[in-house]
């Protein structure tokens, strides 16, 4: 069974989310009014997961985090209003080890819920499984990874190409990264260590409702040496930027007259992610050829991204998988691994450093 701590000063949004939560039949669900109430519980019902409020009375859902983390570390998915304020304190909290978010609902609040209820619950199971040292933050533990580490391959996998000195590419391509669950933090650590002379464009999807990802474009631009956008319309592809997808929208590689660029684009059935690693790698095979190309993916929940970058990988281009000892949820990189398409696995610490290695620098 799984123990969720529901943490909301809404008495409204908590009963229909205990109500959710309770037709799973494998959670265990108690509540609190305020983060002084959720730290409480933290030693009297050991939660594996929890679902924080960011705007509460007395104790905010980021200064409770903050203890969280501090004093009991433990799984926790943000309920975060959808606004610019909302956006910045999301980002905020999944920097001092949120693992995800979900935007609180805006209008009749008893049908939006129900509606989220499938991809809420998704999201909060998925979360109990994530990887939480226990004394460490997540941006501490990524932090701490960064200074080193063993490349790893999952047990029975093919084992990934090790090179001490990867052979570079040479012209001119694209880095691919996809990331979900735990990825903002991910992200960080590997973007702000390409220099701005770093040779190629680089195009990603993080999974992450629209709201926020615009704010966390305008975060890792802050951050990066390089120049972060989020793409909201047909964009150029240049070296030095990277591309970050808008949420709830695909980002697909194009050609106008002929130049490399990016655009948004409406979900398709055919791809269950949205933004969809997989449709971006394959739109990119389209237009480039796969030994121009570098695929990175990363922490997340689910499969998306494997398939596409297994048959970049067999088409020649090179592959990066994130290794299990640093991922939240070793969903996505460990499919890859599992089906031979990693050419590396590695700590997230150390990504940035092998993609210098790969990529030549601007002349």
């Amino acid at each position: 069974m799984i123990k969720a701590l529901i943490v909301d000063d809404s008495a409204l949004v908590r009963k229909l989310l205990g109500e959710i939560f309770a037709a799973q039949h494998d959670f265990v669900v108690e509540f609190a009014r305020t983060g002084v109430e959720a730290l409480e519980k933290l030693s009297s019902f050991e939660p594996d997961v929890i679902t924080l409020d960011i705007n509460m009375p007395v104790l905010d859902g980021l200064a409770c985090l903050d203890r969280i983390m501090m004093e009991r570390p433990c799984p926790v998915v943000m309920v975060s209003s959808a606004t610019a304020a909302g956006a910045d304190a999301t980002l905020e909290a999944l920097r001092l080890g949120a693992v995800d978010v979900i935007e609180k609902p805006t209008g009749a609040v008893s049908l939006e819920i129900h509606e989220m209820a499938p991809r809420l619950v998704e999201k909060v199971r998925a979360a109990a499984s994530a990887r939480i040292p226990a004394s460490l933050r997540l941006a501490d533990r990524i932090r701490h990874k960064a200074a080193g580490g063993v490349r790893q391959a999952a047990a029975g996998a093919r084992p990934a190409r090790q090179e001490e000195a990867p052979r570079a590419f040479s012209g001119t391509g694209l880095v691919l990264i996809g990331t979900s669950t735990g990825g903002p933090p991910a992200l960080e650590a590997v973007l702000t260590k390409l220099p701005v002379n770093f040779g190629w464009p680089v195009l990603v999807v993080q999974h992450m409702p629209a709201t926020f990802t615009g704010a966390l474009a305008k975060r890792l631009d802050r951050q990066c040496a390089l120049n972060v956008v989020e793409v909201t319309r047909v964009t150029d592809i240049e070296a030095g930027h990277v591309y970050i997808a808008r949420g709830d929208a695909d980002m697909i590689v194009s050609r106008r007259a002929g130049r490399l660029v990016v655009l948004p684009a409406p979900g398709l059935p055919d791809y269950l992610w949205r933004p969809s690693v997989d449709r971006l790698v394959r739109t990119a095979l389209d237009h480039v050829a796969p030994s121009q190309i570098a695929g990175v993916l990363m922490t997340g929940m689910g499969s998306d991204g494997a398939d596409a970058m297994s048959s970049l990988h067999a088409g020649g281009g090179r592959t990066i998988a994130e290794a299990e000892e640093t991922a939240v949820v070793w969903g996505m990189p460990g499919e890859l691994v599992k089906a031979g398409g990693a050419d590396w696995v590695v700590p997230v610490g150390d990504i940035g450093d092998l993609l210098n290695r790969l990529v030549p620098p601007c002349p």
